[in-house]
């Protein structure tokens, strides 16, 4: 027995506590836990979060009681701090962006505060997930195995002449579904997070009112924004026109080439919705596709740092301007970051849960990926970029041996989808590879520099557009802004640093893979050495935003976990984050719906006015065959009046020089022409000279549009 008398247990004050001894005067003051002891409670949760998910429950409840409202820290003023000179500091790159210094000074005083509150362990990283110990079982089913291969070559000889048909459209998808089926094992992982998705809870419920803000976001006013087509839309409706008619092409090799997803889907979306065959079409099918990417950015959030950062991803991609107007535009540009994003989700997955159902999956929708936008093509060496840095890092421990096993299986697997255009590239390897190779050498536009040169400028041009500069194709963007809001951008280098910082400390190959990730996925851009004014841009760098938001979801959920637990703590938690994203919304809001608008609109020419009077002409006549457009330089593409008027198969220009041949047809005709009433050499003057010689008796008006300089002359010639 000890001869010192026992002392009674001591219990934790709570925070009324606190609060009574910082007015207690002579008395000594309750202190709050040192930094020692707030790593030792980090760790005790990390180690509580790195347990499997049926037990963490059970380790919470006896880890975390209730009763025990106060904060595990003080209060993260350091973190804020760092937030807020962030936040000044790449407010001061919004446009016009200013030429002082202040927003680097601010940026440079906000990694200081971050440096102080990492090395007091208050602005934190959520843990990832611990690695298996799982091992392959190296098992597959022959007689699965078999069977694909012969039908894989089968396919493989049936996409011979550029067509898909019932035929060989079977025979590849059994040698696909049969590929999968002999890898495939049995009681592989995600059916507990599969079941997920059907508990109904308070977390379901923040889920749904997720959904319906990004819903609203990638929907509201998708008919007017963006207001016009141009030449690329054209090019597309043709490309569909011809699928509806039974030229079921695997590459559509009209305007340089392109792959076949959006083809196949625009009809799909055409028919479902009765939006024919016209630029709503496109826009709602990619705006759909964009949307749908969303979720696998959930589970990718979800994989990396925990469901509180696949939501918080969620949310600033589905609100963030950059993917939005990307989604827009009625063109292939979503289907890049649509597939990336589950492709990445299940190599990391698989990497961590050494489990080649992923791998599987992986492979599956890099294949399909290939298919959809030729940036895709640069994700299988993203994919090998994984394997060789998990390679380098301990995590890989104890399966070294069987990467280059879930490499090949993956590879097959994508290969396997990858057959018709496989066929298509060995028979047509000029069609195939033109478009790339216009932006990557001197086939069409001569390269004058060192190539070096050009390509460090691309990538150092395609670093900074996040936070700076992203480009001048008004297609795609707001010229010349940062591609991230203010508060995504400041999330996002904030972010960066302190995924730098855990490397250094851990060594984790998932936290050195994200950041590389990012020039990785770029390089659709940065590899435009013929035509370097068109890097950055926002859709061939699509998929780079998927690692950029991660990170930047990752940087607000260890703020807001920097805040500890307490109900008053939980409050400023909770309206911090709805702050924050308050304020995103609102300038992505008026990015897209009125600065990407009023800056397309003046980009675009108005040829939704064209088609409106070709129907009246319609309605009033009967006919639009003696309906013409005269071509001048730098003006509308003259097949896209007709799309508007519902005619997606004709060209209705007709050039001055053949303004004669007009005179074989009988009936009314109209003629529209360019007019440019401020600019006498935007005025096509001549057509009007000759419309007037050989029609004295035409009727000739100004059609007056709300945009400057989109006007132009409607030439009428009544029926004789």
């Amino acid at each position: 027995m000890s001869d010192e008398p026992q002392r009674p247990e001591q219990q934790e004050p709570s925070v009324l506590d606190y609060v009574k001894s910082l007015f207690r005067f002579g008395g000594e003051r309750i202190r709050l836990p040192d930094s020692s002891q707030q790593l030792a409670v980090s760790d005790e949760r990390s180690a509580v979060i790195s347990q499997p998910e049926e037990l963490q429950s059970t380790v919470e409840s006896e880890t975390f009681q209730p009763s025990n409202l106060q904060p595990v820290t003080q209060f993260p003023w350091r973190s804020l701090l760092a937030l807020l000179f962030a936040l000044i500091g790449q407010s001061t790159f919004e446009p016009p962006p200013t030429t002082s210094p202040l927003g680097y000074a601010f940026y440079i005083a906000a990694f200081a505060l971050l440096g102080w509150s990492i090395q007091r362990g208050e602005w934190t990283l959520a843990p990832l997930k611990p690695t298996s110990p799982a091992v392959d079982p190296l098992t597959y089913r022959r007689l699965a195995l078999l069977l694909s291969i012969p039908l894989a070559f089968w396919a493989f000889l049936l996409f011979k002449d550029n067509l898909f048909t019932a035929a060989n459209v079977t025979i590849w998808y059994f040698a696909v579904v049969l590929f999968l089926f002999a890898f495939w094992i049995r009681g592989g992982n995600g059916r507990a997070s599969f079941r997920d998705f059907f508990k109904f809870n308070s977390w379901t419920l923040l889920l749904i009112a997720a959904t319906a803000l990004v819903f609203f976001f990638r929907f509201y006013q998708t008919a007017s924004v963006p207001p016009e087509p141009f030449s690329d839309h054209a090019e597309k409706i043709l490309d569909v026109y011809d699928v509806s008619v039974g030229q079921t092409h695997i590459f559509f090799p009209r305007n340089t080439g392109r792959e076949a997803i959006q083809m196949y889907w625009t009809l799909l979306i055409a028919k479902v919705f009765g939006t024919g065959l016209s630029y709503l079409s496109l826009k709602l099918g990619t705006a759909i596709l964009g949307f749908l990417t969303l979720p696998f950015v959930y589970l990718l959030g979800r994989e990396i740092g925990g469901k509180r950062v696949g939501l918080i991803a969620f949310i600033m991609i589905g609100i963030g301007y950059w993917p939005n107007v990307i989604s827009r535009v009625g063109l292939r540009f979503p289907l890049y970051p649509l597939f990336v994003a589950p492709t990445l989700l299940f190599l990391i997955r698989g990497l961590r849960t050494r489990n080649r159902n992923d791998f599987l999956l992986s492979g599956l929708f890099l294949g399909l990926g290939l298919h959809g936008y030729s940036p895709m093509r640069i994700v299988p060496f993203v994919v090998i970029a994984a394997f060789v840095l998990y390679w380098l890092h301990s995590q890989s421990k104890g399966v070294r041996k069987d990467l280059p096993l879930w490499l090949v299986m993956l590879g097959l697997t994508a290969l396997v989808v990858f057959l018709p255009l496989l066929r298509y590239w060995i028979d047509h390897p000029t069609e195939f590879g033109f478009r790339a190779m216009s932006r990557l050498s001197g086939i069409e536009n001569p390269i004058t520099a060192p190539l070096l040169n050009i390509f460090s400028s691309n990538v150092w041009k395609a670093l900074k557009m996040f936070n700076f500069d992203d480009g001048e194709i008004w297609v795609n963007s707001v010229p010349h802004r940062p591609a991230l809001d203010v508060i995504s951008a400041a999330l996002f280098a904030l972010g960066v640093v302190l995924l730098l910082v855990r490397y250094i400390r851990n060594r984790h190959w998932l936290d050195l893979f994200l950041l590389v990730s990012i020039p990785l996925l770029q390089l659709p851009s940065t590899l435009s050495l013929a035509f370097p004014g068109e890097n950055p841009a926002l859709n061939r760098a699509g998929a780079a935003y998927i690692p950029a938001f991660v990170i930047g979801a990752l940087a607000l959920d260890g703020l807001l976990t920097s805040f500890g637990r307490g109900r008053m703590r939980s409050v400023l938690l909770w309206g911090l984050a709805g702050l924050l994203l308050f304020v995103s919304a609102r300038q992505n809001y008026d990015l897209v719906f009125d600065e990407y608008y009023t800056s397309f609109r003046q980009g675009s020419w108005n040829t939704s006015d064209m088609g409106r009077v070709i129907l009246e002409f319609e309605q009033n006549y009967g006919r639009t065959d003696t309906v013409w457009v005269v071509p001048f330089p730098y003006w509308v593409d003259t097949r896209l009046p007709a799309v508007w008027a519902g005619i997606p198969n004709r060209d209705m220009a007709v050039w001055r020089d053949n303004l004669a041949t007009t005179l074989e047809l009988t009936g009314p005709k109209l003629f529209m022409v360019k007019a440019n009433l401020e600019d006498p050499n935007g005025n096509d003057t001549e057509t009007l000279d000759a419309l007037k010689s050989l029609y004295p008796n035409g009727q000739l008006r100004l059609f007056d549009s709300d945009v400057p300089g989109h006007d132009f002359w409607i030439y009428f010639v009544p029926e004789n």
